[in-house]
């Protein structure tokens, strides 16, 4: 028995952790610090399927995408969280119970 893994694992994964971090995205709208992980959760999913087909269709143009992907998650971390810490400093609390408050 070969225990091989093919793309299609690799592909039936990162479209799970897609699926389960929209999926925390649409039900837990509510805690903000959570929202934030579940965008990252599919930021990696989309680095793993750049890098899966980079190295399946033997390409670079994957794995510099990554790169800059990975790049943008890293930023798109840090205002979030600072975003996070002057939420939590005006309210005390990092729940999004009031909807209109963060409207512009």
């Amino acid at each position: 028995m070969e225990l091989s893994v093919q793309l299609f694992h690799y592909l039936s994964l990162t479209c799970c952790l897609w699926v389960l971090a929209a999926g925390g995205i649409v039900l837990n709208r509510s805690n903000l610090l959570v929202v934030l992980i579940c965008i990252e959760v599919i930021l990696a999913a989309v680095n793993l399927n750049f890098i899966l087909f980079s190295v399946y269709l033997d390409d670079m143009g994957g794995q510099v995408t990554s790169l800059f992907v990975l790049t943008l998650a890293a930023s798109e971390s840090a205002i979030g969280l600072a975003i996070v810490v002057i939420y939590y400093r005006l309210r005390h609390s990092i729940e999004l119970k009031q909807e209109g408050l963060l409207k512009g």
